[in-house]
């Protein structure tokens, strides 16, 4: 049967966040550790909340806490300076939605960064059924909640019509987890190789890719 929901992770796969979360993660690293550390650090653990990702770096709760706000507060600071649209995203999100498929979000993002986002990169809120944030949910990402309350949201009973289309290994075991087609795109900041151990459905290079899987029209 044909996908009718579609659930899309927000930075990576929607919008271009890199620089902005790698310049938030310096600064906080800088500010806390008094130095910067590698960035793939950090890479690896995108697609997981805040609060997850500081546990990595200090086993003290409040200055965890505080590294959290710190990171919060240059990211909103910076955000419309650093964030970009992708080239192609807004066209193929606008694709799927003419076509009548049901479109939400799950991300990790608290939920006034992903407004901001959704808003800097021309995406409109009203565009998805649903959007899930890290605000919404007890277990996040790779927990399969974040996905199934999307679908839950966008009023999708059955996982087997649904996509998950994300750029992340968390990504793609939420969206296993969740029973629905994954889809790993590789325009974001994680390779082929990285993904490729979660085995997704299908890969997309760039969005144009996901409306001709789709077999959506193009014109």
């Amino acid at each position: 049967m044909p996908p009718r929901t579609i659930v899309f992770d927000l930075d990576g796969t929607l919008i271009d966040s890199l620089g902005l979360i790698l310049a938030s993660y310096r600064h906080t690293m800088e500010t806390h550790l008094g130095r910067r550390l590698p960035d793939d650090l950090w890479v690896r653990g995108m697609g997981t909340p805040l609060a997850v990702q500081m546990r990595g770096f200090t086993t003290d709760e409040a200055e965890a806490d505080a590294m959290v706000r710190t990171y919060q507060e240059h990211n909103l600071a910076n955000h419309d300076r650093l964030v970009r649209p992708y080239p192609g995203v807004r066209d193929a999100v606008h694709a799927m939605r003419v076509a009548g498929l049901v479109l939400a979000i799950a991300t990790s993002k608290r939920a006034v960064a992903t407004r901001m986002g959704l808003r800097h990169c021309g995406l409109p809120g009203h565009w998805f059924a649903g959007i899930v944030t890290a605000d919404d949910v007890a277990r996040p990402k790779p927990d399969p909640e974040p996905v199934l309350r999307a679908l839950e949201l966008a009023g999708e009973s059955d996982p087997g019509r649904a996509v998950y289309v994300g750029d992340s290994v968390h990504d793609m075991r939420a969206g296993r987890a969740a029973g629905v087609t994954t889809v790993a795109v590789l325009w974001g900041p994680n390779s082929r190789s990285t993904l490729a151990e979660t085995e997704p459905d299908l890969w997309a290079e760039q969005p144009e890719d996901l409306v001709r899987a789709l077999e959506l029209p193009t014109g």
